[in-house]
């Protein structure tokens, strides 16, 4: 039986760090001596490859180029490896999964996000143990298929589908929350699968798309919201998308200048979607009378999609060339299990 080879590639972020011995101050550890830093990585049965961002990204400075970057090295070591673990920074990691997990087509292996909120060099780091975990679910297979063949995120003993997931807190190492989709594995003393809502391997060859159109802005609501501002948004130029993020199950200003530019973006073309502030739950269009005036203006309903999953979904629909008609059909409907049909 061939040995089980996992690449990890370090984008940057938290989980690389150690402090210097001479300084204290924080610095990327140097993977080519990762078993000294992390000696666990010895009793794996794995073979284990590197891959390192030069120069290293923080995530705040993640930006498409990187997204596609990630997925132009996962293709060119896929047919090399049986799983990959990114470890990447955990402020962005969501964006990133997200839109991975639409680069990724056809993806039959598994892409686990991982990170921390302290260093590897600090005594009491979380970044280890997250690690760890996270390879040994990119390596688990059941009959030589593998159990988690999507991209996700795992941190803190829990493992989440990627386009699902938000980041809610920045202090307690329980970072990120999956709203709407419970968990696709529990880890305690063992890893429990949730095998009915993992999503399953198509067997057919991966397609790595390429193209992104950023052209794509979010217009978060608020009371108080004015018609200068609204207007003016929706008047950038190049503005090809909008991600909405409306109160409760899809509610939004009824008053006719609201409504009025909404419409009017909506005939010039640009392609308005409906997603929830909340963290859990759904836009419902026709719940409430508010959400009936939207559903008029031409506005899509998100469902129950997040705001990260949603950027990377309408920048990757509107890259593809397809006519409008046919991305307002797909932003409804689940390509990657990102909302609930």
């Amino acid at each position: 039986m061939e040995e089980t080879a996992i690449l990890l590639i370090y984008t940057g972020g938290t989980i690389g760090m150690i402090a210097d011995e001479e300084t204290g101050t924080l610095i990327p550890f140097d993977f080519d001596n990762i078993n000294n830093h992390i000696p666990e990585l010895k009793r794996f049965r794995y073979k284990l490859g590197f891959h390192c961002f030069d120069p290293l990204l923080d995530s705040s400075n993640m930006n498409v180029e990187t997204w596609i970057e990630l997925g132009q090295i996962i293709k060119s070591y896929y047919e090399d490896y049986d799983g990959f673990v990114i470890m990447h920074g955990s402020d962005t990691m969501a964006y990133t999964a997200s839109a991975l997990s639409f680069i990724l087509e056809n993806l039959n292996k598994p892409v686990v996000f991982t990170g921390s909120q302290l260093p590897l060099g600090v005594l009491r780091t979380d970044g280890r143990e997250n690690l760890l975990t996270a390879i040994e679910i990119a390596a688990a297979n059941d009959e030589d298929t593998p159990i988690v063949p999507e991209v996700c995120i795992y941190f803190e003993n829990h493992l989440m589908r990627g386009n699902r997931t938000t980041k809610y807190n920045a202090e307690n190492f329980n970072a990120f929350v999956s709203g709407n989709l419970p968990l696709l594995a529990d880890v305690g003393v063992y890893i429990k699968y949730n095998k009915n809502i993992i999503l399953r391997p198509s067997f057919t060859k991966l397609k790595v798309h390429v193209n992104f159109d950023t052209n794509v802005a979010i217009l978060k609501l608020y009371p108080g919201i004015n018609k200068q501002f609204v207007d003016s948004f929706f008047k950038t130029e190049g503005l090809k998308g909008v991600i909405i993020e409306s109160f409760g199950s899809g509610n939004a200003p009824s008053e006719k200048w609201f409504i009025d530019i909404l419409k009017n973006a909506s005939k010039s073309g640009i392609i308005i979607l409906n997603v929830t502030q909340c963290m859990t739950g759904a836009v419902e269009h026709g719940k409430y009378e508010t959400s009936v005036k939207l559903d008029k203006a031409g506005v899509v309903s998100g469902g129950d999609i997040t705001t990260e999953s949603a950027l990377a979904k309408m920048m990757y629909l509107l890259g593809s060339g397809h006519e409008n008609d046919k991305i307002v059909r797909l932003l409804q409907k689940s390509l990657r299990g990102e909302i609930s049909i």
